[in-house]
């Protein structure tokens, strides 16, 4: 099955468009990237949405609406170009997050599918949460199912840590089935970093590329701890977060601690609150030696990487995802890919023990081009695995 997939992260920094060939084998997938792109969103474009339309704003919805036909324009473009002249079975498009209250079963996610659909000439598979929140589930973390799946083991226990604008963290115990690993949104990622960034460079930079400032800068330590009082680091998973809590509102709480910071300083300061969140979390909930996966956007932000290392300490083996062989930066559009084939063969994918659903929903909305064709190739390829 040729399946595309397309992912707009919290960091809200482009769209990553990923085409692959996928193969069912057994209970999970065998696969092969055929390309794989990540197309950044114009500094114009960026700015009205974190300006405009994200948390805390609260965007009339004739400004969603307009969100959602640019946001499907610019998706269906990123698919026409990773595609080329490959021919394309479906499409999985997470779109973009504007609102997401896990606690509330509430979330949306934008991009006009039918706009894909049009441009791509292929069933679009979209709308992934809101099953989970209807199961009574936050609808977040959905990828913990697709990491147990790719990255599970009978000899050895792993974690997978997700560093994009949120950090996210699956703990697959060796020998335990996707149903049940746990999972949870640790807290912040880059998402901090980039908005006292952005602030204090008046947009001229939107992050800390490499990690730069952070490397040249020392750490409040008074800062992180009076940070880490914020009570969803103390919550106990099923948990999920955004925007709406680690925006760039979280920093004007702390304006206090921060105000009299260098630019270096608070992004060492912001990434140390990441690299701390992350390892508390390690400690309390995972085992004590494991492989830990790391993805997304933060594996190239240097000290992040390195706090992590040095902070977790010898029992785990920090590897980032680049090293199996897949770029990073397209896990997670690979992930959404997946979970659009276990939508289409009506398989449940939401995992009740991270997301708190009460159970396993089938997760995805479907936009149909040329379905039974499709849904023929589908069964013919599931028998035949």
């Amino acid at each position: 099955m040729r399946a595309l997939g397309l992912m707009s992260g919290t960091s809200l920094d482009g769209i990553d468009a990923l085409l692959l060939d996928l193969r069912p084998r057994g209970e999970a997938y065998a696969f092969e990237v055929v390309r794989f792109a990540s197309m950044p969103f114009d500094s114009e474009f960026r700015a009205w949405l974190l300006d405009k339309v994200m948390p805390p704003h609260r965007p009339a919805p004739a400004v969603l609406a307009k969100l959602d036909r640019e946001l499907g324009l610019r998706l269906a473009d990123a698919a026409r170009e990773v595609a080329g002249d490959e021919p394309v079975d479906f499409v999985a498009s997470h779109g973009l997050t504007v609102h997401h209250d896990g606690a509330g079963r509430r979330t949306m996610q934008l991009g006009d599918p039918y706009a894909i659909r049009e441009a791509i000439g292929a069933t679009v598979v979209f709308d992934f949460r809101r099953a989970d929140c209807a199961a009574g589930g936050e609808g977040a973390p959905l990828v913990p199912y697709v990491d147990a799946m790719l990255l599970g083991s009978d000899l050895r226990d792993t974690l997978a840590l997700n560093l994009g604008g949120i950090a996210n963290l699956t703990v697959i115990r060796q020998g335990v089935p996707a149903s049940e690993v746990r999972a949870w949104d640790v807290g912040p990622g880059n998402m901090l970093i980039d908005a006292f960034v952005r602030a204090r460079t008046s947009g001229k930079e939107s992050y800390d590329a490499d990690g730069s400032h952070a490397l040249g800068g020392h750490v409040s330590q008074a800062a992180v701890e009076a940070m880490l009082k914020d009570p969803y680091f103390a919550q106990e998973p099923p948990k999920s977060t955004g925007r709406e809590r680690f925006g760039a509102q979280f920093l004007k709480k702390h304006a206090r601690s921060l105000a009299k910071v260098s630019l270096a300083n608070g992004c060492a300061t912001l990434a140390a609150l990441t690299v701390e969140a992350i390892a508390r979390d390690i400690e309390r909930y995972a085992p004590p030696r494991a492989r830990l996966i790391v993805s997304g956007g933060g594996v190239h932000n240097h000290s992040l990487l390195a706090g992590i290392a040095l902070r977790v300490g010898a029992g785990y083996d920090v590897v980032p995802f680049d090293d199996l062989g897949v770029d990073g930066d397209a896990k997670e559009a690979m992930a959404f890919a997946i979970l659009g084939y276990e939508a289409l063969r009506g398989r449940p994918a939401g995992v009740p023990a991270v997301t708190g659903a009460q159970s396993a929903a089938v997760l995805g909305a479907i936009v149909p081009f040329a379905l039974d064709d499709l849904m023929r190739k589908v069964e013919r390829e599931v028998l035949e695995a």
